[in-house]
């Protein structure tokens, strides 16, 4: 990963912990999303929001309604139809009409999606792995439960 300034980089000393803490997470976070997006590109041409896509796919063999993907995925209708265009037009997902409601489409990944979609999550998973390697068995456990202490006190406040 490059080393170029980061979120973190414009916290102080002296400011408060939890600022720092933040913008530390904040900083991890994009790091890692940014190695991601760029092996994404260079070894499968395709962009995260696709896999994210084909992942939700993945796990509803019966298919997706679009607006179900738009609200799991937490991106616009838009965002969504114009991913899926794209898939469809590569063969990766099909999408037919629902009958009781023509307006609604369900999108379900085609045998040559899942093929595919189950190459890229098998080296998205070795990315991953990688990417923690560094960290101590220790360390993994540590963050880990850490995190859910913090998810556990934050989900209340975003309620």
């Amino acid at each position: 990963m490059p080393d170029m300034p980061d979120l973190e980089s414009s916290a102080l000393p002296d400011d408060h912990l939890d600022l720092r803490l933040w913008l530390r997470m904040l900083t991890c976070c994009n790091l890692i999303e940014s190695e991601i997006r760029s092996r994404l590109r260079t070894e499968y041409n395709t962009t995260l929001p696709r896999f994210d896509l084909m992942a939700q796919l993945l796990r509803a063999p019966a298919g997706m309604k679009m607006s179900d993907l738009s609200r799991r995925m937490m991106v616009t209708n838009g965002n969504i139809t114009g991913i899926t265009d794209q898939l469809e037009k590569e063969g990766l997902v099909e999408r037919t009409k629902v009958a009781s409601d023509r307006r609604s489409s369900v999108v379900k990944l085609t045998a040559k999606g899942k093929r595919v979609f189950r190459k890229m999550a098998q080296a998205h998973e070795q990315w991953i792995q990688s990417l923690f390697g560094g960290l101590s068995d220790d360390s993994r456990n540590a963050l880990f439960d850490a995190l859910a202490e913090l998810k556990a006190v934050a989900r209340p406040l975003a309620s």
